[in-house]
């Protein structure tokens, strides 16, 4: 039977039926033998939250003491982990032990902060001063790339540190300090002067 005595002897119900058939049947096989698309792999840099100028923060530990204190003029907020990109911050880091002891103030080029603010990122070069107190002498450190977990007061750089208290002055490579304990360790190639007091 040829095709033409096929479509002539059918209804036009039963041809539209086979050929809604050979359609679906094209469709099927189509999509089981396309290529799958390509997946857009490009995110694009992290979008602002929002942006402060000329702001201060305050951050508090659990038990409502003063954890630390940035001073900058821009800060970014992150959309997706909610931390904070800083310009040029200057900064407080208090002793959470003893109130009688004065804070570390610094500054440095950039700073990070984690979403919940216990851990802190000095970045670029990082000088920090505390003043004299009781017969504690004034001291002074300067180095870079500080990372702070300011909640508990330490702090730790594995870049070079210049440590000045009083008429001593320490020099090493990689850095730990317990601010509270007032307790400060260079890790590597430690150079020391102690100038003798004055009587």
């Amino acid at each position: 039977m040829s095709v033409a005595n096929f479509f002539t002897d059918r209804s036009a119900t039963s041809v539209a039926g086979m050929l809604a058939l050979v359609l679906g049947a094209s469709v099927l096989l189509y999509y089981a033998t396309a290529p799958e698309k390509k997946v857009q792999d490009f995110v694009g840099p992290p979008r602002s939250g929002y942006v402060l100028t000329n702001f201060d923060l305050d951050s508090f530990n659990e038990e409502g003491k003063p954890a630390f204190t940035l001073i900058a003029p821009h800060l970014e907020r992150r959309e997706g982990d909610e931390s904070l990109y800083i310009n040029a911050p200057d900064f407080i880091l208090p002793s959470t032990k003893e109130a009688d002891v004065p804070p570390w103030k610094g500054h440095s080029q950039y700073g990070w902060v984690n979403k919940d603010g216990s851990l802190l990122k000095l970045q670029g070069k990082v000088h920090m001063d505390r003043v004299a107190f009781g017969t504690t002498p004034p001291a002074s450190i300067d180095t870079s790339e500080v990372t702070a977990w300011p909640k508990d007061n330490r702090l730790e750089t594995a870049e070079a540190a210049r440590i000045v208290q009083g008429t001593s002055t320490m020099e090493g490579v990689g850095m730990r300090a317990n601010l509270d304990t007032k307790h400060l360790e260079l890790l590597d190639a430690v150079h020391s002067t102690y100038q003798p007091r004055k009587r």
